[in-house]
């Protein structure tokens, strides 16, 4: 199993400074890759969760790309209905050239009415968009050219170069049955967030199954995004999602996840509203908390 880390890239505090110190973090102490977030217009609907400022994931992965060597580096997740699909899959062979292949592009389709509103994207479309644009990067990185006729973008005889160095590794989030749907037509990854393991094996997994058997694809891997929170006293078996409690409960969260198949496990440190948002250095000891009890 490989482990990574999310580099929160919002708030008051973050800078150039902290994003580095998170990526470095990440490489020094032998994590396996990194992912930044993705929201384009800060909304009030927004900023209740994610303050601005908020660092371009593609831009920011782009730099740290020159920063690191070893870890891969990906979006958790872009929110493809942001931007036109030829935007998205050159930024994302752009930075997996800067980096050497060491790209992973998480996409999603998010959840603010007001940033949709904002961007003028129809909100009630974005599932409907996100299947169309995942089709057209996946071809954009596959040849020199692309033309395309859907019903959100047409185009004819487009160049898309560079390619990529390898093809990104495409983790599709979400839980609902178009995400699964989504993840098994598109995926080498389903990266869902926030779940609770006893759904993953009695619901999420077999929905995952089915829709990549009717798309006649194969199942792609486990890769769940952990909400990591370590307390002294455990949690309850059925309230907590998965990376909540113990270390000990996490450690046999870790063991259910690699026995239902996860390849990729993702931690995140960010409590989930901006006024308990820990400084840097809190995130980076509670992760070196963690790293003991991680199966290598």
């Amino acid at each position: 199993m490989r482990f990574g880390i999310n580099i929160l890239n919002f708030g008051s505090d973050t800078g150039p400074e902290t994003l580095l110190g998170w990526a470095r973090h990440a490489e020094d102490r032998g994590f396996d890759f990194a992912m930044i977030s993705d929201h384009l217009a800060i909304t009030p609907e927004v900023a209740a969760q994610y303050p601005a400022p908020f660092y371009d994931p593609f831009a920011t992965l782009a730099w740290l790309a020159g920063q690191t060597r070893r870890i891969e580096l990906g979006t958790t997740v872009a929110v493809l209905p942001y931007r036109h699909p030829l935007h998205t899959a050159r930024l994302a062979a752009n930075v997996d050239r800067f980096s050497g292949g060491r790209f992973i592009l998480g996409v999603g389709v998010s959840w603010p009415r007001t940033e949709y509103a904002t961007l003028g994207v129809p909100f009630e479309r974005r599932g409907a968009i996100t299947d169309e644009y995942l089709d057209v990067i996946t071809r954009a990185w596959a040849g020199p050219s692309l033309s395309y006729s859907g019903e959100f973008v047409s185009f004819t005889e487009v160049q898309t170069g560079p390619p990529p160095v390898r093809r990104p590794p495409v983790w599709v989030g979400g839980a609902s049955p178009a995400a699964l749907r989504r993840a098994a037509r598109f995926g080498d990854a389903w990266h869902p967030l926030n779940q609770r393991l006893g759904w993953l094996r009695a619901d999420g997994l077999p929905g995952l199954r089915r829709a990549a058997e009717a798309a006649g694809r194969p199942v792609p891997e486990l890769a769940p995004r952990l909400p990591l929170r370590i307390s002294p006293t455990p949690l309850d078996e059925d309230t907590r999602l998965a990376g909540q409690g113990t270390l000990d409960q996490i450690r046999r969260d870790l063991d259910e996840l690699a026995a239902l198949g996860a390849g990729q496990v993702l931690f995140d440190t960010y409590p989930g509203r901006p006024a308990e948002q820990r400084p840097l250095d809190e995130d980076l000891r509670l992760l070196d908390t963690l790293t003991p009890v991680l199966p290598r």
